[in-house]
């Protein structure tokens, strides 16, 4: 069967006198483009979908994306382009039309979204259940060949049936929302966020939008205030968070009162440091988005004194996907609300790739239509 797909393809070019260069020391000048491929036979333990929506990430802008200077790319995250380059994606809904044969748990006709980290389920951090940190997982659509395509192989170990969801209103919205939102979740889960506390969060893209959301709606924060540059997606967040602030306004004139818990989902690390005042004892704080910039703290004596703790959080394994599904099912969860434009085809995702601006100054998550019969909320198309 043959397939149409967003390729990635870019130059390895090794920065020179750096040991072991990240993907943004490592590729440059990338390139996307829709091309025609081969899916070939299909393997015993993988789904054949035919992708219904899928969703655009940082992570694919910053793959996609050249540094002006350099053409080194943006993204640090874990990337392998090789000769036939890479189909980016990995946040998306379909519908199965074939099942390997040692798949048992989905049928041809059902519909899944899926999880974006394949572990091997052998290795000790598998095996004590923290998939996350598998020590030979592999990224899809980042290390495998991924969603943005009209039919796409994908293992079927990482699929979720939610044809229930389907069937609703929002439902395929949501759907292909669940991966950037088990990743909130599991962000929510390291800062131990509960009744009480008060929240900050740095970003409301996507996965800042869906902590807020989270933190309020499933955690039960007592207060959740987003910082927020971009206007648009300022007032977005306002329906998740008591205050919203932008950033120069936010460290000129911080709100009364210390900070429980920080999630940081910018990707601009330094603000960790210059919201470290106003961190309370015991305070948490949860990395998200890479950036390729290291952190710098200068206040160690008050982390020492306060017991302030830092944590990577990484993708949305370890049950948090389950669990961010059982909310969206018991109607607690509106992750379609933070859709803001759905496009038509690979060729308008090809063009939002290659538009970063418009993505990040005019939309929180966009989603692309890769099936006529895909049924998304009429009040986001």
């Amino acid at each position: 069967m043959r397939t149409e797909a967003i390729v990635l393809r870019a130059e390895r070019a090794p920065l020179a006198g750096v040991q072991e260069p990240g993907p943004h020391q490592l590729y440059r000048h990338p390139s996307v483009a829709v091309e025609t491929r081969d899916l070939g036979p299909l393997a015993d333990d993988a789904l054949r979908v035919e992708m219904l929506l899928a969703g655009i990430c940082g992570t694919d802008l910053h793959a996609a994306g050249g540094d002006p200077e350099t053409g080194y790319i943006l993204g640090s995250a874990p990337l392998s382009v090789g000769r036939d380059g890479r189909v980016l994606g990995h946040e998306g809904v379909g519908r199965v039309i074939e099942a390997g044969a040692a798949v048992r748990h989905v049928s041809p006709g059902r519909v899944v979204t899926f999880e974006s980290i394949v572990g091997c389920r052998h290795c000790p951090p598998c095996r004590r259940g923290d998939l996350n940190q598998c020590e030979n997982g592999i990224l899809l659509g980042m290390e495998q060949d991924g969603l943005f395509a009209t039919v796409a192989d994908v293992p079927a170990s990482i699929a979720h049936d939610v044809t229930d969801l389907a069937a609703r209103d929002g439902g395929l919205p949501a759907a292909a929302c669940l991966e950037p939102a088990a990743c909130a979740h599991v962000a929510c889960s390291i800062c131990r966020v509960s009744p009480g506390d008060a929240v900050v969060v740095f970003g409301a893209g996507p996965i800042g939008l869906f902590a807020a959301m989270l933190a309020r709606l499933a955690f039960g924060a007592a207060s959740v205030h987003v910082v927020e540059p971009v206007a648009f997606r300022r007032d977005l967040a306002g329906r998740w968070a008591d205050r919203v602030h932008d950033a120069p306004a936010f460290f000129a004139d911080p709100p009364n009162g210390r900070f429980d818990v920080l999630i940081e989902a910018s990707g601009d690390v330094t603000n960790v440091d210059r919201a470290f005042p106003r961190l309370g004892r015991n305070a948490r704080v949860a990395l998200l988005a890479r950036s390729g910039r290291p952190v710098t703290l200068t206040r160690i004596d008050q982390m020492i004194t306060g017991n302030i703790s830092i944590a990577g959080s990484r993708g949305h394994l370890g049950g948090a996907f389950d669990s961010v599904l059982s909310l969206v099912r018991a109607n607690r969860l509106p992750l379609h609300d933070a859709v803001t434009e759905i496009v038509d085809g690979l060729d308008g995702l090809r063009d939002r790739l290659l538009d970063p601006e418009r993505v990040l100054n005019r939309n929180c998550k966009i989603l692309v239509r890769l099936d006529a019969g895909a049924r998304p909320d009429p009040a986001t198309s």
